[in-house]
């Protein structure tokens, strides 16, 4: 039995593009794998607080060393954290907001990005040379975009800083198994959106 967390991200609700691709996933994968277990976490509804001066206090002083006071700073952290590692398969939901991601989506990845925790440095100093520690991992990245060409090799791929800082900020946590699917051309609407959509919800119809 596997364990599967579904991050939604989007600041809307009914009209959420990529909601809709998570719903989707998530009744393709339960026909398939119907015994796996579910965890929701939504970073975009409710509120993640960002890092603060508590947080880096505690979060750079070793468990052992921690006062009740400094613990406190990453108390939330540490249930986050705790959530990734416990969980095989990760799917984030992400709508592309200036290019970019959700301010909450961003301040979940910095409480999780966290040092000997999902992530170190290789000889134990800062070297340059990170080691992932979220192994055996893998990675839907559920993406809704208003434009299209943002793909490796298109048009507009130099302005996505969307799933390619996902891919790279996960890879760095360790988690290098990852497939982006992504819904374009919803600023066009119409045919040409009602084309995407059709194409990417076989897609993850396909997803075994």
């Amino acid at each position: 039995m596997g364990k599967v967390l579904i991050i939604n991200s989007s600041v809307r609700k009914a009209r959420s593009q990529s909601r809709k691709l998570t719903e989707l996933f998530v009744e393709n994968w339960k026909s398939k794998h119907p015994n796996d277990r579910f965890t929701h976490r939504d970073v975009g509804l409710a509120q993640i607080p960002p890092i603060d001066e508590a947080w880096i206090a505690s979060a750079f002083v070793t468990p052992a060393e921690r006062t009740t006071e400094n613990q406190r700073g990453v108390r939330l952290s540490d249930e986050l954290v705790s959530e990734l590692k416990e969980h095989d398969v990760y799917v984030l939901a992400a709508p592309m907001y200036n290019w970019s991601i959700p301010s909450g989506l961003k301040a979940y990845i910095d409480q999780v990005m966290r040092i000997n925790e999902t992530w170190k440095f290789r000889s134990g100093v800062p070297d340059g040379d990170y080691v992932g520690l979220l192994n055996g991992k893998k990675l839907f990245i559920l993406s809704a975009r208003g434009d299209t060409g943002y793909a490796k090799g298109g048009k507009n791929e130099v302005m996505n800083f969307q799933t390619s800082y996902l891919q790279f900020v996960f890879g760095m946590m360790g988690v290098n198994d990852s497939q982006v699917i992504s819904l374009d051309n919803e600023e066009f609407g119409g045919e040409l959106f009602e084309k995407s959509k059709q194409m990417i919800y076989e897609k993850i119809r396909t997803i075994d």
